[in-house]
């Protein structure tokens, strides 16, 4: 069969150079961070593993070289992505910066998909979108097949990849079939890209793929604009709703929960507070949940309330806060969670409450999972070290990125930082606490287990009727803690169930030592605990400092009175175009550019073109429109 290239246009209007292309297309001066490297290397033929944090400009990394590599005549770019979401708001943003992309999934009937696929199979299309699921069937690779037999197949991109990995915290099996690529079309390039993944996972993602050859690049994994903030539980609904009111009102913002239920009772009970909450869980029906992410993306101020159901592969850039009402369940999980903050830069904040329930319940479920003991053991390894950073005394952001083998030094910006936790010494009490647990087990009434509640009733000398009835008020350890408070010691407790100490165990989750509390008992290890930090009920929290939250209907910083203006009027435009065109209003353009239109106040056509973002196809189609609305506001 002959060998088939599509049209090449004139160079001096459609540039091959990569450089060109960040500048004509997405209208960006220069690259960020590594993308330069990455792109030369995939431009090249060569593979390559990008991990790069959420907001770093990993799209970009493929859909340069995508547009390069068609230029010069090398066919469609297929991406592999697993949402739909994702999908369509890829291709709504290729198509308006001029680049011709479309995706294949079930929302399309069948004169769609046909149509689509002739454009692919001519060679036309610059960049397709598929399921993992649709890459690897059979009618899938026959077509790429006969791509890459009359070279048109230029490259695989492979988004969101750590979900190949059964070590990841977002697996999906789809993504194991995908090492079918390198079988078989081994001469078109690979770039694999995630924004979360520790070394077992890394690894996992090599191996799988089949990327022993490709180059790995490793991008900071801070995101210096998020600020993280832990609170132990103390009525969480309540100090949920203390957050939002003072610090986030009128912005968009996630909440996390961890079942169903809590999801469909938390976003009702936030409506009855006045705060416009929707929410997402996989028992929704799918067009509820489409209508919900479509209002998310598309309005301002929306609180969306999910499960880990929600979230991966949104591009909404405005997120102010992300909140967990429910600890996740590793560092990776939360990395990936609470970075769907703040993806424009601007200030954003992490919230989560936890307490010595959640502990138990994490623990619980890997224990009572299916996954053999290997598997097991990882994952209670990383709940530790998820664990480690809740419970921390210094820098939290040190923490996180030290789990992902990046060295930092304090960031000024966490609530370890900004408020240094007090810290005591709790060895004593932790003696108290675990010596009580152990007469519990040597009772003359029998060895028996129990919960916290009635533990911490013995230690502060509370004659309660299960005290009564099982003799406790008779052990040496009665009263013994009568000069702490009951969250004190539910702080204690919980410390040392995430230090390993306790455990616990059975259907009422009853407490039982562990061989890690025996170097405490003896006095061999010394404990500096946190001091609980539970805002007083009905008061306000003590914190000064405030993330920008009403913000979201704030002009950004930095302009003047006149600036605002023209802010406030160029978002109203955008909000029209972006109804018309069935897009967020994001995908035209930026707040970020937007904010930069307003500051220079461009008068010409060629001064327009020269603001971070608008593009050449961009400047066409909207410039003239642009200017009216900067003149006239």
């Amino acid at each position: 069969m002959p060998v088939v290239t599509p049209p090449r246009p004139d160079a001096t209007l459609a540039p091959t150079d990569p450089l060109q292309i960040l500048q004509s297309v997405f209208g960006y001066a220069a690259y960020r961070g590594p993308q330069a490297e990455i792109v030369e290397r995939v431009v090249a033929g060569g593979d390559a593993l990008v991990l790069m944090p959420t907001g770093g400009g990993k799209s970009l990394c493929y859909q340069v070289p995508a547009i390069a590599r068609h230029r010069a005549g090398r066919g469609v770019t297929v991406v592999v992505s697993p949402l739909i979401a994702l999908m369509h708001d890829q291709v709504g943003a290729l198509e308006e910066a001029g680049v011709h992309a479309s995706f294949l999934n079930s929302t399309l009937d069948l004169p769609d998909v046909q149509r689509i696929e002739r454009e692919m199979m001519s060679g036309r299309l610059v960049l397709l979108y598929v399921a993992p699921e649709r890459l690897t069937t059979p009618r899938m690779l026959a077509q790429l097949d006969s791509l890459a037999e009359r070279r048109l197949l230029s490259l695989f991109a492979i988004d969101e990849a750590h979900c190949v990995s059964q070590w990841g915290h977002d697996f999906r099996a789809d993504y194991l079939g995908l090492s079918v690529l390198h079988e078989r079309f081994p001469a078109v390039p690979r770039i694999a890209l995630t924004a979360t993944a520790d070394e077992h996972t890394r690894a996992d993602i090599i191996e799988r793929l089949q990327l022993e050859d490709a180059r790995l690049f490793i991008s900071s994994f801070d995101r210096p604009n998020i600020r993280y903030r832990v609170v132990e539980k103390d009525d969480p609904r309540r100090q949920l709703l203390r957050f939002l009111r003072e610090e986030h009102e009128g912005a968009a913002g996630i909440v996390y929960c961890q079942s169903r239920k809590k999801v469909d009772e938390t976003a009702a009970w936030l409506e009855t507070e006045g705060i416009a909450a929707l929410p997402y869980h996989a028992g929704l029906d799918s067009g509820v949940r489409q209508k919900h992410q479509d209002r998310f993306l598309r309005e301002d101020g929306i609180v969306m309330v999910a499960t880990i159901a929600f979230g991966m592969g949104i591009d909404k850039p405005d997120v102010r806060f992300v909140a967990h009402l429910d600890l996740p369940k590793n560092i990776e999980s939360y990395y990936q969670e609470t970075g769907r903050a703040g993806r424009d830069g601007e200030p954003a904040e992490a919230w989560m409450a936890y307490g010595l329930a959640d502990v138990v319940n994490q623990r619980r479920m890997i224990d009572d999972g299916e996954s053999g003991e290997e598997f097991k053991r990882l994952q209670r390894a990383k709940l530790d070290a998820l664990l480690a950073l809740a419970e921390a005394t210094d820098c939290r952001r040190v923490r996180l990125l030290g789990y992902f083998g990046e060295s930092s030094t304090a960031c000024g910006n966490c609530d370890n930082c900004l408020e240094p936790p007090a810290t005591w010494d709790g060895t004593e009490a932790a003696q108290k606490l675990l010596s009580c647990i152990l007469r519990f087990q040597r009772h003359d009434q029998g060895p028996r287990a129990f919960g916290a509640g009635h533990l911490i009733d013995v230690l502060r000398g509370k004659r309660s009727d299960k005290v009564a009835q099982y003799g406790h008020e008779r052990l040496s350890t009665f009263a013994v803690g009568a000069d702490l408070d009951e969250s004190r010691w539910r702080a204690v407790l919980r410390q040392l169930v995430a230090l390993g100490c306790v455990m616990t165990e059975g259907e009422y989750q009853t407490l039982v030592l562990t061989d890690g509390a025996r170097a405490v008992l003896k006095g061999e290890l010394s404990l500096q605990l946190r001091v609980p930090n539970v805002a007083p009920r009905g008061g306000k929290t003590g914190r000064t400092t405030r993330v920008r939250g009403a913000a979201a209907r704030e002009a950004p910083a930095g302009l003047d009175g006149a600036g605002q203006a023209r802010f406030e009027a160029l978002k109203s435009w955008r909000t029209e175009v972006a109804r018309e065109h069935s897009l967020p209003p994001y995908i035209v353009f930026s707040n970020a550019t937007l904010a930069e239109m307003a500051r220079l106040a461009p008068d010409s056509l060629a001064s327009l073109g020269e603001v971070s973002g608008v593009g050449a196809k961009k400047l066409e189609a909207y410039g003239r429109e642009i200017l009216r609305v900067l003149e006239s506001a």
